[in-house]
């Protein structure tokens, strides 16, 4: 996966934590249901880094080039779903 740093604004994450976060297997790749989302094409990611740090970054895709508009550290809230879901894979 190839990544592209020109829309987003380093703030509390590197680019290497959040290209880790979307390596992780049990990453969350999700779809969004509201309209504004949507209609820009962007989509949610919620995954951990390699030090286990809990990122949820919006992105945009080609299909080969991942565009990554925002991330941050995923809230309590996230981290539940996250660990909930990875669980129906286990």
């Amino acid at each position: 996966m190839e990544f592209e740093w020109s829309l987003y604004q380093p703030a509390q994450l590197t680019p290497e934590e959040i290209s880790e976060s979307f390596e992780d297997p049990f990453s969350l790749r999700l779809l969004p249901y509201s309209n504004r989302y949507a209609s820009q094409n962007r989509f949610f990611s919620l995954g951990f880094s390699s030090a286990s740090k809990g990122i949820f970054a919006v992105y945009t895709s080609t299909g080969k080039v991942v565009r990554v508009v925002v991330a941050r550290p995923m809230t309590e809230e996230e981290t539940y779903f996250y660990k909930r879901k990875s669980q129906e894979y286990l």
